[in-house]
């Protein structure tokens, strides 16, 4: 194919790429971002109690809305839901020689036989997991053809202590999710991410009525874990609906509030008994079997767990109240503790953790027989290591500063990714680094303050 008939067919495609960008940003414009939901009532779209999310919302075009949000649409809705993201570049490692970073082994293979083996550095990006009650302000960065047509450059994030941290637009990221937000004047508008410019959160400015949100106790096999709940790490109010068939084959879409208890019946079933008594059977969809994403449970001894559909045997729902406010997330502080040695040194000062995580807010993530968990650092007083050489089995024992201990596996922020610890110690002028497999025990300094408070856990 000649040169001239591949610019003209590029050149059609860019055109039309153009004409359909431009629609697309019309019906926007008009619609206010894409309004999805039905027409609200006075009541429903001023409705903003304290435990619901609420921020005001700068879009592209000079608009604002405020009012209650919901992420997604149908997601998350509560200041103890968690933002996620990937920081692709890591300012802590600028503080480690290069040959110091670690690195990992990877197989070098020819027509699938093994013919060396590599030498790699560890990507040091890092997953970032901040509770919308930590975070100040979140807003698009890029220009807006970047952001029209590749969804490319950063999300910035800013927490409530300062500290920001600019997001991969391309990698995961639930900024891109949309929000829906319930506006006093426009109503009920779902904003496609787009259209956002930023978000600044704010305590909700009237009291409104409480959410009937989702909160029992999830059991599994190595123990109960009671809270607030997201089934399928989405569903968390009343209203939401549980979907399945019954055993007839008949489709059925049963609201959570009618809901006493869900029990796991078989790998691809649930027995859901409702609060008149009835038993239904349900299986065949990603709500009541395989394809099932687990179940969230916010239990204040350990922030957040994530129960997996292995792991899950029954939740049994009751009342939990409406949960904490905007202002109940004091602004995250240094870690500062202590590094022992497999050696026997012992270092004191700051700390950063894998070389990510610097702040009481952030989390200490790590699994344990299908339940991982995800835990503010202000509330671990103490990680021990197994001294077994090389490090690849066991487990590490995890001390709360409330007095609860853990087990878990070496995995996720125990794991052999685990980029070291920095100890910015008094005095020196420059911090010290401690590979990970040197790493015996790490001490956390006791928070001032943090969600929840300390003195409040059993």
């Amino acid at each position: 194919m000649k040169s001239a008939t591949i610019a003209a067919g590029a050149f059609a495609a860019v055109l039309g790429l153009l004409s359909l960008a431009a629609a697309h940003r019309a019906l926007e414009q008009h619609t206010g971002g894409a309004v999805a939901s039905p027409a609200p009532t006075p009541s429903t779209a001023a409705e903003a109690h304290q435990a619901f999310l609420y921020g005001r919302i700068s879009t592209d075009d000079g608009q604002v809305y405020e009012g209650r949000l919901r992420w997604g649409g149908n997601e998350e809705a509560f200041w103890g839901d968690y933002f996620n993201g990937f920081k692709d570049e890591n300012p802590w490692a600028s503080h480690v020689p290069a040959e110091r970073l670690p690195t990992e082994r990877r197989r070098v293979e020819f027509f699938g036989f093994e013919i060396a083996r590599r030498e790699h550095p560890i990507p040091l990006g890092r997953p970032f997991m901040g509770r919308f009650g930590d975070i100040a302000r979140i807003e698009a960065r890029g220009t807006p053809a970047q952001r029209l047509f590749f969804q490319a450059g950063d999300v910035r994030v800013t927490l409530k202590s300062g500290t920001v941290f600019d997001l991969d637009r391309l990698s995961a990221n639930d900024f891109d999710d949309g929000v829906r937000v319930w506006d006093a004047e426009r109503g009920v508008v779902d904003l496609s991410s787009r259209r956002i410019l930023a978000i600044e959160f704010l305590s909700a400015a009237r009291p409104g009525a409480g959410p009937h949100r989702l909160h029992g106790t999830v059991r599994t096999a190595q123990g109960d874990f009671t809270g607030f709940v997201q089934w399928r790490r989405q569903e968390c109010i009343g209203t939401d609906l549980l979907d399945g068939r019954t055993a007839g084959g008949t489709p059925s879409r049963l609201r959570f509030d009618t809901i006493r208890s869900i029990a796991r019946r078989s790998p691809s079933g649930l027995v859901v008994t409702l609060l008149d008594g009835r038993e239904i059977l349900l299986s065949g969809t990603g709500d009541t079997g395989e394809g099932h994403r687990g179940i969230y449970v916010d239990d204040r001894r350990y922030g957040r767990v994530l129960v997996s559909w292995e792991a899950f045997q029954r939740v049994d729902f009751t009342p939990g109240g409406s949960g904490p406010g905007y202002d109940d997330f004091p602004p995250g502080r240094p870690l500062t503790g202590s590094v022992t040695t497999r050696g026997g040194r012992r270092l004191a000062g700051r700390l950063v953790y894998d070389l990510d995580e610097s702040e009481t807010t952030e989390t200490f993530d790590a699994p344990s027989q299908g339940v991982d968990f995800t835990i503010p650092f202000g509330l671990v007083a103490s990680v021990v290591l197994p001294g077994s050489e090389p490090r690849g089995s066991g487990h590490a024992r995890v001390t709360l500063h409330h007095g609860g201990e853990l087990q878990l596996e070496l995995a996720g922020d125990l794991g052999e990714g685990n980029a070291g610890m920095l100890i910015f110690a008094e005095g020196l002028p420059r911090p010290e680094h401690v590979p990970w497999a040197d790493v015996e025990q790490v001490r956390f300094d006791r928070p001032p303050a943090i969600h929840p408070p300390l003195d409040d856990l059993p």
